[in-house]
């Protein structure tokens, strides 16, 4: 573990079993009332036991939830800006009782135990418009938060199976990056969060911050997105051919964080500075509309957030970014910070434009975006175009 940058609380937390321990509990989980869980439940669960949300060992109790969505801080006062729940509906709380345990199941059967500390009812309402900042169905986020359960259970878990790791060798647990930032020297690392391939814009933004650290730890979400995201499986392609290409080999770490998104703007963006802390980071990226969706929040809101913590409470740097760009008139790429031109000047397209010249098969510019991801992106787009022909597979992707 990286000496220089503690985790989240000060310990990493560990909720993996091993060996005759998880041959216990999978064997005792048999005889448990078993909870399936949903695909975000069950990313939590992983980022619960493998320290990625420490200082949480499980899901959150009554104090915790309140505390958080009323004030973004643990009922203990450490800063954090999201619910970590578990929601269950009233047909299955029949089954649980405090004091209990509860079997935590995937398709496969189940994979943890959590011991039932609480069962308490959330405050939807008040959840949606403090977390999301608005309670309209609209908005993902609210209306996951709405179908979900309305009665949730808080208490520590322990992971005995894991769930199959897609992405295999990028699928860093947060001991292993902070194994590996260590054998490489870094003492400062920038993290970057993204669930969108990696465009000349990004890349621009990432080698700003690369010129004052000592590494980029590139750690793309592959969790749960909107149906219209690109795969994670193609995304990782992309990523791999820009730093085959484009970076420096001994600078540069691609890792996947398999968490889903929640599209919480500002709070979701201090959420995945404190993750990326967990994992090892001592700086990280916060662009433009940071984990926002559609015009629910403003473009800037994700930076003023963290004027909310006073300077080092966090214990990870934010390095705030403006929407960067391709200039023609500068000759490079560029943000408004730096660039006085506007209008035709400017090469930036929207996820919408992306989306429609892959359709089309116009393509992307090469000021936009490296022509290796642009090729990846195309083949992908062909592919899901014609069913008859093979599509990409996460197996050619890791």
């Amino acid at each position: 573990m990286s000496p220089s940058i503690l985790p989240h609380g000060g310990r990493l937390v560990d909720r993996l079993a091993v060996e005759a321990e998880a041959d216990e509990l999978s064997q005792r989980a048999r005889e448990l009332p078993r909870f399936h869980l949903t695909d975000r439940q069950r990313s939590d669960v992983e980022l619960i036991a493998t320290g990625a949300l420490s200082p949480l060992e499980g899901f959150m109790g009554q104090a915790d939830y309140l505390r958080v969505i009323r004030e973004m801080r643990l009922a203990s006062g450490l800063p954090w800006t999201l619910p970590i729940t578990l929601a269950i509906g009233e047909e299955d709380i029949r089954r649980i009782r405090e004091g209990g345990r509860l079997a935590l199941a995937d398709a496969d059967g189940p994979l943890a135990v959590l011991l039932v500390q609480e069962i308490y009812e959330a405050d939807r309402a008040i959840e949606a418009q403090e977390v999301y900042g608005t309670r309209e169905t609209a908005h993902p986020g609210v209306r996951a938060l709405t179908a979900q359960g309305r009665f949730l259970i808080g208490g520590p878990v322990t992971l005995f199976r894991r769930p199959v790791r897609q992405f295999g060798r990028y699928r860093l647990d947060p001991a292993e990056s902070r194994r590996a930032f260590a054998d490489r020297g870094w003492r400062t690392v920038v993290g970057f969060q993204t669930r969108n391939p990696v465009h000349r814009a990004h890349e621009y933004i990432q080698k700003c911050a690369l010129e004052i650290v000592d590494g980029l730890f590139l750690h793309p979400l592959v969790g749960e997105t909107k149906e219209d995201d690109i795969p994670a499986a193609v995304r990782l392609r992309c990523y791999e051919v820009l730093l085959q290409n484009y970076y420096p080999r001994d600078r540069a770490i691609l890792g996947v964080f398999p968490a889903a998104m929640r599209y919480a703007g500002p709070r979701e963006a201090v959420f995945h500075a404190i993750a990326r802390k967990n994992y090892g980071c001592s700086h990280f990226i916060v662009g433009r509309d940071h984990a926002g969706v559609g015009r629910f929040y403003g473009p800037f809101d994700a930076h003023a957030i963290f004027q909310a913590f006073a300077p080092g409470e966090l214990g990870i740097t934010p390095l705030f970014f403006d929407a960067a760009f391709y200039c023609k008139a500068c000759g490079g790429t560029a943000t408004p910070k730096t660039c006085p031109h506007n209008g035709e000047a400017r090469v930036e397209l929207s996820g919408t434009q992306v989306r429609e010249r892959l359709r089309s098969g116009e393509g992307l510019p090469p000021e936009f975006s490296r022509p290796e991801v642009a090729a990846v992106l195309q083949e992908w787009a062909s592919r899901s175009q014609n069913p008859d022909r093979t599509r990409l597979t996460s197996a050619q992707c890791a």
